[in-house]
Formats: C-alpha cells, structure tokens, sequence
C-alpha cells in the first residue's frame, strides 16, 4: 500500500513539473506559480462539486440548484461557466484565457470565503498563445479524480510549487516558506489545541494549515481554533486565503495584505498562541522616529534599531499573548547574543522571565538560506498547573537550551529544474517526538521527565545566564564532550603502528610476488 502512495506522489510530481515546462519562458515565477495553482484549483473545485451535484440530486428530488446545500458540506457553488467540464471543453478557444478568467471571479463572487482570494484576470495578464494554456489544462486534466479524493491533495500541491519556486529562487521568492516538518515541530511543542492562533507575518499559511493537521491529528476540534494573521505582500496575501479556504479554515486575515509593524490589523488582539517565521533580519522596518511610541514597544528601556527588525518582531508579538499565551517563532542565530540595543531588549526579556525555550535546529533546512536559525518560544505563564493532561512544574527563573545542530543526517530533494535537485535537511518524525519528549519532561511535575544531555540540551536559571551576559547561545550552557580525551593514545599508536607493519607486510609480499613472475623486469624492483 505504501509503494502505492508513493507512485501516485512520483506521478503527480511529474504532471506538475510538465506543466511548469510548459510555462517556462513566458512571465515571472510568480505568475506562472499562480497560474498552474488557479486551474488545480479549478479541476479540485471542478470535481467536488460535481460529485456533490449528484448527491444531491438523489438526496432531495426533484434536483434544487441552492447554493446551501454545497457550502454546507464545504463546497464551493460554480455557476456553469466555471466548472471543470465547460472549461475543458473549451481548452482549445481563442478566449479560453478570458473563460478561465471569468471562471475565478465567478467563484470569487459565489463563495463568501473565497473573497479577494482568487488571482483575477491573472490569465488574460500572461499573454501566452492559446496552445500552451491548452497544454497546462491536458496535464491538470491527468490528476485523477481518487487523487482529488485524498486528504490535502491540494495542499500538497501548493506546498510542491512554494518549496521548488523557493528552492530555485531567491531569498525574496522564498521568504515565506517554512519547511513543514519545522512548522509541524512548533505546532508540537505549544499545543494549539483550543484557542486563537496568531501568525504577524503569515505567509501562505503554513502554521495555520499545521495547528489545524495537529489538532486533527489529536482528535481535538477544530471548532475550537481561531485563525488570525496579517500579511504584507499582497499576492502572498491572496494565497493565503486561497491556501485555508479550500481547506475549509476559517479565517480572518484582515480586509487587505498591510505592514505588520506601520499597520497593525489586529490592534487590540490578546491571543492562547503565536506560531511564525519572520524574515530573517528584516531592514528598514520603521522610520528612525516612526512607532516612537508605539504602544507594543513600550515598557522596553530601548526601541529596536531600525536595521534589524528580529526583535521588532519579538516585542509585537509578546504584545499579542494573554496572560497565558505561548508563543513559538524562528529568528535568524544573531539574535542570541545580538549586541547594543538588542542586547538591552534581551536582558529586559530574560529578567521578566518570559523566554520559557531556545532550540537551535540544525543547518541547511531553509530553501533559501544554509543558515542554522532558531525556535523561541515565549510563555506568559511559567507556573505550575495543568496544560492539555499534564501537570506542570515551576518553571520560573529557568530557561531551556536544546543544540539540535548534529541532527543534519536525515535530507530530502527537491526537483527544481529537468535533472537537478536540491537536497535539504529535515526532521524526522521520530525527531520531533525526542524534542517533544525533552520539551515536555522538563516541562513536567515528575523531575524524572527530564535530565541535562551534555551536547544536547540543558536547563539554565537565570543565575547562569546572568554570569553569561545574558547570551541566550545554547553553547553557553549545554555541555560540551571533548571527544579527543576519549583516546586512549598508547592503545591507539600501538594500533596505527600495526597496522603499518602489516600494509608495508603486504607490499613486500606484491612486490616478491613480481620479482618472481616477472624478474624485476621493467618494474624498477631491486
């Protein structure tokens, strides 16, 4: 059965790259991204609703075309002109540009969920010859319907696209994408089970689409879960909303993409849980006096500078959480031990005690970037108590390192271009689970839960950390092993100089060996 699955993933694998292939050459990355997701995304609404177009004409005869009885299943209503059927049908028109076009802002208009979503007369805008836009819907056409039919198929798809445009751009073209297994680490580790969840800087979606799988994957209901973000990039904005809308996740994004920082959506949002991954040493997020006195950064001796916006984003989200709120987010390693004015902001950090983890991940996990980067996690309550079935110690005063940097051995590639291949470390599941294990253990009632692993993880109180600065550097404080004290030297040069004598041993023997075939003729032997 396993073997089965991963045919199927090969295959659609290779209609995607097809269909990339046939767009090569005609506009910008993003456009023809948006384009092959547009008409996936017309065939899978295509197919939905024509399966429940039946069901409901054997459920409530004689056959009534109202718009509840799709969307009360999570179905999307088409008019006709936007179905999957009409639009191949007419694959081969000289308007069919204009019909898909039409098609996107019919749905748009249809489906309250799907407003300011759907990339609008994007097809018309990419001024191809009609026999390539046939070609993008013959290869769409070739995902079978029991593929549609799999859980997430769709964003399977979507995940393809961000993680190949990513892995062949730049840092801009793939600044919003986060691995999954990272985003599926964080939603581990906090436990968004019920609540609001907030991502500032929300991207496609990624942490939202992965507290939503946690949760499920729990058997807890979604019901319980509010999304909330913000988003700056008025395309990434629009995916977004496409992302969690054929997810059937409700949403609330804000009427527009905006500036987090100058245009906060969400001014007086308090918040169970933040989940992101803010751009890596962001610049120019502010003017030199703008948000002066901005109400999330005060309480703080210093503003963050405007040349690095990592702890901008730190206090705006601290700003965010309840007086039980956790939030896990990634920064770039600078940000530990960064000097100056951040250092200021993290010693005011650490002294009111709200750094509960800081786990570095290991190298090379980023599509756009090789460097190592770091999860925070912040929690607004370090007392003890009870949290989803488990008893919690006091944690106050104490913070929790985790050097994951040797974990690299487990990769991963990406097709990006015909015959290369990007490779990617990841994490396993089984990974997640140890870091879970540490996580929680030291987290528990029971002190058995948890011990120091020198090379891997330490509890620090804010004594040590003090005495260091007030780096938040894992090597600061975990363990090191110098293994070359391991060696035993006598045991191993009298190993090295036996094995020196049986090579030289060997050599010897070669060489009578040719002197005795061959008389030493022609082979400089003596």
């Amino acid at each position: 059965m396993a073997k089965k699955k991963q045919n199927k993933a090969s295959t659609l694998e290779n209609i995607l790259w097809n269909c990339r292939v046939a767009l090569r050459g005609v506009g910008s990355t993003e456009k023809n991204r948006d384009a092959i997701i547009a008409l996936v995304f017309l065939k899978f609404a295509g197919d939905k609703f024509q399966k429940r177009r039946l069901e409901i004409a054997k459920e409530y005869p004689p056959f009534l075309e109202d718009v509840a009885f799709y969307n009360a299943q999570n179905v999307f209503y088409l008019n006709e002109t936007a179905r999957w059927t009409y639009i191949t049908k007419n694959a081969s028109a000289n308007d069919i540009a204009v019909i898909i076009d039409k098609a996107m802002s019919d749905i748009e208009n249809k489906n309250s969920s799907l407003q300011g979503a759907l990339p609008l007369n994007l097809f018309s805008s990419l001024n191809v010859e009609k026999s390539r836009i046939k070609e993008l819907i013959d290869n769409v056409n070739k995902i079978d319907e029991q593929q549609f039919q799999e859980k997430d198929l769709v964003g399977r798809v979507y995940e393809y696209f961000l993680r190949a445009y990513a892995a062949a751009g730049t840092k801009e073209d793939g600044e919003f994408y986060t691995p999954a297994c990272v985003v599926k680490l964080i939603a581990e580790l906090i436990e968004p089970f019920n609540g609001t969840v907030y991502d500032p800087c929300c991207g496609s979606g990624g942490m939202f689409v992965q507290s939503m799988k946690f949760v499920e994957s729990h058997n807890g209901n979604k019901k319980e879960i509010s999304i909330v973000g913000q988003e700056s990039n008025m395309e990434t904005w629009r995916l977004c909303k496409m992302n969690l809308a054929i997810r059937g996740i409700a949403n609330n994004l804000g009427e527009t993409a905006a500036s987090t920082f100058t245009n906060d959506l969400h001014k007086n949002l308090k918040v169970d849980y933040i989940m992101a991954n803010p751009p890596f040493n962001y610049k120019d997020w502010r003017g030199s006096d703008e948000l002066k006195n901005d109400e999330r950064f005060s309480g703080f001796s210093e503003i963050p500078p405007v040349s690095n916006a990592n702890y901008a984003w730190i206090l705006h989200m601290l700003s965010k959480l309840n007086n039980h709120g956790v939030a896990g987010f990634l920064l770039a390693n600078g940000a530990l031990s960064a000097d100056d004015v951040e250092y200021k902001i993290r010693k005011e950090l650490v002294e009111r005690d709200v750094i509960e983890a800081i786990i570095v991940l290991p190298r090379d996990m980023f599509y756009t970037t090789d460097i190592s980067v770091t999860l925070w996690i912040l929690n607004m309550n370090k007392k003890s108590g009870e949290i989803n079935d488990r008893k919690l110690r006091d944690r106050s005063g104490e913070i929790l390192f985790v050097d994951l940097r040797r974990w690299d051995s487990q990769v991963e590639e990406i097709l990006i271009d015909k015959g290369k291949k990007k490779k990617k470390t990841v994490l396993t599941d089984e990974q997640i689970s140890e870091v879970k294990k540490i996580y929680h253990g030291w987290q528990s009632a029971d002190i058995k839960n948890y011990s120091n692993i020198p090379e891997l993880c330490k509890s620090a109180d804010l004594t040590e950390i003090r005495e260091n600065d007030f780096s938040l550097a894992p090597s600061k404080y975990i363990e090191f092993i110098d293994h070359d004290l391991e060696i035993d030297y006598p045991i191993e040069m009298q190993r090295i100089q036996e094995e020196m004598k049986k090579i030289l041993l060997e050599e010897k023997q070669s060489q009578e060996l040719l002197v005795n075939a061959f008389g030493g003729i022609g082979y400089g032997i003596e």
